[in-house]
């Protein structure tokens, strides 16, 4: 069973920037596409950016422009670099699949962006 461990979150003001890490158990990224979701208090998780199997990104209109997500095949790992955060992007991010989240969800990172 793969685990996902996500880290980098923070408390940031808003314009800041933060780069969130996600490492998995074992190696799945040489057949398996990934990407980052959120879920903000209240609110349904959402996708923010991920891979396709055929190593196209897609971003959610809020982030376009501001994230970028990345990866590192080799170590079992996804990135998400967030930069000009607004308030709007507090929420606990996590990685999964893409564009199916087919795996266990992690415990998230949780990320914070003041006003």
């Amino acid at each position: 069973q793969v685990q996902l461990v996500e880290s980098g979150g923070g408390l940031v003001q808003a314009g800041g920037s933060l780069r969130l890490s996600c490492v998995a158990s074992r190696s799945i990224f040489n057949y398996n596409a990934m990407g980052w979701y959120r879920q903000a208090p209240g609110k349904q998780r959402e996708l923010v950016a991920g891979f396709t199997s055929g190593g196209r990104t897609d971003y959610a209109d809020s982030v376009k422009g501001r994230f970028t997500i990345s990866r590192d095949i080799a170590k079992s790992s996804v990135y998400l670099q967030m930069n000009s955060l607004k308030p709007e992007d507090t929420a606990v991010y996590y990685c999964n699949g893409h564009p199916i989240a087919w795996l266990d969800w992690g415990k998230g990172t949780l990320v914070t962006v003041s006003s």
